[in-house]
């Protein structure tokens, strides 16, 4: 099987010859900066993600990530988070926001041919309706808007959804994506960060209208969030969000619950990134755990988030030789 249609059957809960091999959310910045000092090559920097994936013996995944405030793919946004209090705020800023992004949707083209051939799998990532307001506003001045400034909340996310809109149909011009993933951050430790009363009148009405764009196209979405997604999975799976990651266990997410709960919904991640320096037997324990979802299928082994530094280079080594072992599993 080739890239593309080990990861389509995959999430189609249909046989393969083996798991994907991918690291969703790659590595820190200073883990690179630690393993140039244990012997990584220097030239492969921290923003060559593909480059280093290919290093390390990973499939061939490549991210498009469409940043709300700089149209370039290792976008920040420091320069902007909290800075709206209110809606005078955000028509002030707003010209500065929401970038055309012509030029990465113009280097997608050689990987869409790459696509094609089933040589690499493309990916693109949208900021979401959660994500966005809270870059601008900041966590707390966000929760006491969704009860004080609703206008501002929804004017936003208009504003956000047609630029969500515009670029998925500038991107599919280009290429089609085997899937993409919308990036949010709603929950925390102990469930959603809102309420589900909250998610159905500021959320939920824009999945509904971007949604259909990707159905049309047999796109899967899958929204990251991290913390513990077991309580919004099922505000997720009831507007046709087909997955999520990155199934973080420090936040005590059972993915075989989830998976009891909710047969169909797609999982990435899961694989506990505290375990990485603890050494093989760790490691191999946890994949041993993962085992019986990997099974199910509609699952992909990876760690549940950016490989910390506290991870030595030999470590992560054990790490890839194990996760080629039990991914090569039938």
């Amino acid at each position: 099987m080739n890239h593309v249609e080990r990861f389509r059957a995959v999430m189609d809960f249909q046989p393969v010859d083996r798991l994907p091999r991918w690291e969703w959310a790659m590595w820190w910045d200073e883990t690179i900066a630690r393993w140039h000092n244990e012997g990584l090559p220097r030239e492969l920097k921290f923003s060559r993600v593909f480059d280093l994936a290919q290093y390390f013996g990973l499939d061939p995944y490549q991210q498009f990530w469409f940043s709300t405030t700089d149209p370039t793919i290792e976008a920040t946004q420091h320069h902007v988070e909290g800075i709206v209090s209110n809606l005078d705020d955000y028509r002030r800023i707003r010209p500065g926001l929401l970038p055309r992004h012509d030029a990465a949707i113009a280097g997608m083209a050689a990987w869409a041919e790459r696509q094609r051939r089933g040589e690499a799998v493309v990916w693109a990532t949208l900021e979401g309706f959660f994500w966005f307001p809270r870059t601008l506003m900041g966590f707390e001045k966000l929760m006491f808007a969704f009860a004080d400034q609703p206008e501002l909340l929804h004017q936003i996310n208009r504003d956000l959804l047609e630029f969500n809109l515009r670029l998925i149909d500038q991107i599919f011009r280009v290429c089609v994506p085997t899937f993409m993933t919308i990036a949010e951050d709603m929950s925390y430790n102990h469930g959603p960060m809102i309420s589900k009363l909250t998610f159905d009148e500021f959320v939920a009405p824009y999945y509904r209208k971007l949604l259909p764009r990707l159905q049309e196209h047999g796109i899967p979405l899958f929204m990251d969030t991290d913390g513990d997604v077991t309580l919004l999975a099922p505000w997720l799976e009831e507007l046709g969000v087909r997955g999520v990651l990155p199934l973080e266990r420090q936040a005590g997410v059972d993915g075989m619950k989830l998976r009891q709960q909710f047969p169909r919904l797609l999982l990435v991640g899961h694989f506990d990134k505290m375990t990485m320096n603890q050494g093989e037997a760790a490691m191999r324990a946890e994949f041993e755990r993962l085992g019986p979802l990997m099974k199910t299928g509609g699952f992909i082994p990876s760690a549940d988030h950016q490989t910390p530094p506290g991870v030595a280079l030999e470590q992560y080594r054990v790490y890839l030789r194990l996760l080629n072992e039990f991914t090569n599993q039938p």
